[in-house]
């Protein structure tokens, strides 16, 4: 899909992206933590990135795109840094600590950071009231899901560490939300299947000197890695890179970057199912609690979105009387050219 097919995208192919990425991203918090159970978490995400990437520039290439585009290479290495190294590498290496079901809901608060970072947009967000009342209701959400670990911190044990690695979380949310915003502003000359791919083998690259500092390789012993993790591995990059990924960029070409970050909302429910029933994860009544007042300041975000949309609709469209008064015009002077021609 060209960069330009926003015009053209069809509406089966917007709702099965979007559902490609509610339903994949919700389950890939649960894979990772499979996955980093048997791999290293930073040789994980350089395996599944460049693995990712590569297969899907075969296969450009197969399809005899051009692939080598200066401008897309600079562009997608800063995305590509942006979103799945800074982004996504910070979610995998916090799922060494991190239930994966906790992870998931603080990064629920990535459209939070989108209003905050679309500077192009400020304007029209900030001049919102409901925007803006979104915003600090979904700071309020984000203190509601810290409270419990700001509790535990003062009794002791890991809570410190937890509490460091939440806030790296909140880190690679904005990253996120940064990476989506720049690929979304700075569209690439290539294909969205071209600049995909050297978005995650640029990631995936960048992943190995983290690893090796890690001393990750040393450490390895592929025998012993369980075919649980083998799998997990596989999916994430068959389906929540490959698939998922794609279909997040395409939609960031096609749809906006606020309607596009309401993944963020779906997510964290299918983690938590995925973790309550499969890993035996708890979370606590306050902490879904959290999750359902960032719900609310998303709603609310997104509010004035429908609502300029429905008022650029009055101001520009006829109404009804118009289009009545329009459409008889235009009969009586089909009726005033039928009278001259006889």
């Amino acid at each position: 899909m060209s960069p330009n097919s926003g015009k053209n995208a069809s509406t089966l192919m917007v709702v099965i992206a979007f559902a490609t990425v509610y339903l994949v991203w919700g389950s890939t918090y649960f894979f990772i933590r499979m996955a980093i159970h048997g791999l290293p978490a930073l040789l994980m995400g350089a395996m599944r990135f460049f693995t990712a990437g590569l297969l899907m520039l075969l296969w450009c290439i197969a399809r005899g795109e051009k692939i080598f585009i200066k401008k897309s290479l600079i562009n997608s290495a800063v995305a590509g840094l942006l979103l799945l190294l800074v982004g996504n590498g910070i979610v995998i290496w916090v799922e060494q600590v991190l239930p994966s079901a906790m992870v998931a809901i603080l990064v629920s608060a990535a459209p939070i950071w989108f209003v905050l970072l679309d500077r192009q947009n400020w304007r029209n967000n900030f001049r919102s009231r409901s925007t803006v009342t979104g915003l600090i209701i979904g700071f309020a959400g984000v203190i509601l899901l810290f409270g419990e670990q700001l509790e535990g911190m003062f009794r002791g044990g890991d809570m410190g560490i937890k509490l460091l690695y939440m806030g790296l979380l909140i880190i690679g949310s904005i990253a996120w939300s940064a990476g989506s915003l720049y690929a979304k502003h700075n569209p690439s000359e290539g294909s969205a299947p071209v600049n995909v791919a050297w978005q995650m083998v640029i990631a995936g690259v960048a992943f190995v000197p983290g690893s090796l500092l890690n001393h990750e390789f040393s450490n390895l012993h592929l025998a012993a890695v369980p075919a649980q993790s083998w799998f997990a591995l596989t999916y994430l990059i068959l389906v929540g890179s490959i698939a998922a990924f794609s279909a997040y960029v395409w939609l960031l070409q096609v749809r906006s970057a606020t309607q596009v970050s309401t993944y963020a909302y779906v997510n964290p429910v299918i983690a938590v199912i995925l973790g309550t029933l499969f890993a035996n994860e708890h979370i606590s009544l306050l902490q879904i609690g959290g999750l359902a007042v960032i719900l609310i300041s998303v709603l609310l975000i997104n509010l004035t979105k429908y609502r300029s949309k429905r008022q650029l609709a009055e101001e520009h469209g006829p109404s009804k009387n118009e289009l009545s008064h329009i459409n008889t015009e235009k009969a009586q002077d089909a009726l005033r050219v039928a009278s001259r021609v006889r």
